[in-house]
């Protein structure tokens, strides 16, 4: 259990309101996420339902059985499968919400916003100016080159390299519609896309203060590319982002 204070917000109606969520991970994914009890949910605003989504965003649907759908009813505005009751007993009956941009308008830990999913208090995040000779790659094409990248070190997750745009080769990739938000670093609103690779790069344009040193810097998933290190090519990581499916982003 977390002792943080929790509410969600539909507007000026207050879905949720507990001192007391429990924080979770499902099984092989990094990112945790609240189960609520009923007592802290306004259950008079969800309809259960029998179906459940087609399509929709990976990263933010449960990924194991669940056992009730529910539509979210506030003020006129529907919001399809908004939340859930899985089929595991570790979780019991709490309700799990869809944290999908535009469903719920709000997210507040204590005072302060959280968007995306909550924060995982076993997550550090830190970003280096560094020196070394890094260079990415894709079927013999280079599309970035720097000796003075900045190295973003998140836990459970490879190192990133962020590249100075004068070091990133542009016309090799496409701009993207893509865009994401992440709780520790900030909204990701630009994306470009490689040949056979999409959304493969990222920036933040207005970063957090506490990953400051990416600003405006260019970083590339290096499951999806060939990356050279200080002369040495660094064999492509596996994380849970090496299936497309499971990168955030706008869906």
């Amino acid at each position: 259990m977390s002792e943080k204070w929790v509410r969600a917000m539909v507007g000026d109606t207050v879905v949720v309101d507990t001192r007391a969520p429990m924080l979770f991970w499902e099984e092989k994914f990094p990112v945790p996420s609240y189960a609520f009890a009923k007592a802290d949910v306004r259950m008079d605003l969800l309809l259960p339902r029998d179906d459940g989504p087609v399509g929709g965003s990976f990263f933010h649907l449960p990924k194991g059985a669940v056992a009730q759908w529910f539509d979210l009813h506030v003020a006129g505005k529907v919001s399809p499968h908004a939340a859930w009751i899985l089929d595991d007993p570790a979780v019991g009956e709490r309700i799990v919400f869809n944290w999908q941009s535009g469903i719920v308008d709000r997210w507040l830990e204590e005072d302060q916003e959280v968007r995306s999913h909550p924060r995982d208090p076993h997550k550090r995040v830190e970003a280096l100016p560094s020196s070394r000779h890094v260079s990415v790659a894709l079927d013999g094409v280079t599309l970035a080159e720097t000796t003075h990248p900045v190295l973003l070190f998140e836990t459970y997750l490879p190192t990133r390299f962020y590249f100075p745009r004068s070091g990133v080769d542009l016309g090799t990739l496409s701009i993207s519609a893509n865009r994401s938000h992440c709780p520790y670093k900030g909204c990701a609103d630009e994306y470009w896309d490689a040949p056979g690779a999409p959304g493969v790069a990222w920036s933040y344009p207005h970063p957090y203060p506490a990953v400051g040193a990416i600003e405006g810097r260019i970083a590339f998933y290096n499951e999806s590319v060939d990356t050279t290190v200080d002369g040495v090519l660094v064999p492509r990581p596996r994380s849970i982002f090496s299936q497309t499916r499971n990168r955030p982003g706008t869906a």
